[in-house]
């Protein structure tokens, strides 16, 4: 009787945990990216959600921000990482994925793009349409870390870009040529 309660109780503390860590509720629970600031609901295809082992979590908007993330706590170790399903948006376990790097459609904060499936079908229909590579969760972890200086360097030019235009339009309102 104990044994079966206490199996019980581990199914239970099971789908518990595993709600939690790829729950639908990472959004609300992480609604910006803690470095760029996008709406990770509106990026739900290309959100990330990691769980280090010392129990803490951090919601990003792309496996590029993760990254930054990762490479910056160097000292944590994830313990989970869940990602948004392309194709669904329903968060998936990275591991488990089917990624693709690169095709014609734009990354997420990046220039060679890195999406997630639940199933190989799904990626293999991704790749049909829009191309690229059938990828590994390491071999796209790996793809944004030699990314990350071409991608860094096009985010900080396009965000000058867009301060320059908000000064330009400034001026504009209070008369200025």
């Amino acid at each position: 009787m104990k044994y079966k309660l206490g199996l019980v109780l581990a199914a239970v503390f099971v789908i518990g945990w595993v709600l939690a860590v790829f729950g639908a509720d990472d959004a609300k629970q992480y609604p910006s990216c803690k470095y760029c600031g996008m709406d990770r609901e509106k990026f739900a295809h290309s959100r990330v959600l990691v769980h280090y082992d010392d129990g803490k979590g951090e919601g990003f908007c792309s496996i590029h921000c993760a990254v930054v993330d990762l490479a910056v706590n160097i000292d944590r170790a994830p313990g989970s990482v869940g990602v948004g399903n392309y194709k669904t948006k329903g968060l998936i376990d990275a591991e488990k994925a089917f990624w693709v790097i690169g095709g014609s459609k734009p990354g997420v904060m990046s220039g060679r793009a890195k999406w997630a499936f639940k199933t190989e079908d799904e990626a293999a229909a991704f790749i049909k349409e829009f191309g690229g590579e059938a990828a590994t969760f390491e071999s796209a972890v790996k793809a944004a870390y030699e990314d990350m200086y071409q991608d860094t360097r096009a985010i900080r030019e396009r965000r000058a870009m867009k301060r320059k235009a908000m000064e330009a339009n400034k001026g504009m309102e209070h008369g200025h040529k």
